[in-house]
């Protein structure tokens, strides 16, 4: 179970990154084109919103049956320990409150400009947070 679930985390990683990157450049287009927000603009930001808590979702599991999870918490000496069991799971947790905070954000908002800044600024410092941590040596 343990290598399903490494190969699926890592693989359901690329389509939440480029639902997520498709979502960034959405709303930076919104913002520089002046357009309105439409349905969707909507729908884009919900699917990166799901693929990223879907994501998280496998990972959280992941790091509790993982050797490089739960279990090397704590070695803080090796790098690599310290990137899987602490700096992944907290930056990415980080980063995917901040993407709910900006979808929460954008539903009390009235005009498309302000909804497309949201999203600009919440799911990109979300999608930087994210390619900040990701463990490249394991992932190639």
């Amino acid at each position: 179970m343990y290598h399903f679930l490494q190969k699926f985390h890592s693989g359901w990683a690329y389509l939440a990154l480029l639902l997520l990157l498709v979502a960034v450049v959405n709303a930076i287009i919104g913002v520089t084109s002046k357009k309105d927000f439409t349905a969707k603009d909507r729908k884009i930001a919900l699917f990166a919103l799901i693929g990223t808590h879907t994501q998280l979702l496998v990972g959280l599991i992941l790091y509790f049956v993982s050797p490089l999870g739960k279990a090397a918490f704590g070695q803080m000496s090796n790098a690599e320990l310290r990137l899987t069991s602490l700096e992944h799971p907290l930056i990415n947790l980080i980063a995917i409150a901040l993407i709910t905070i900006g979808w929460s954000k954008h539903k009390k908002l009235l005009n498309s400009e302000a909804k497309f800044k949201t999203f600009a600024i919440y799911y990109g410092l979300g999608l930087l947070l994210i390619l900040s941590r990701i463990p490249w040596n394991l992932w190639f």
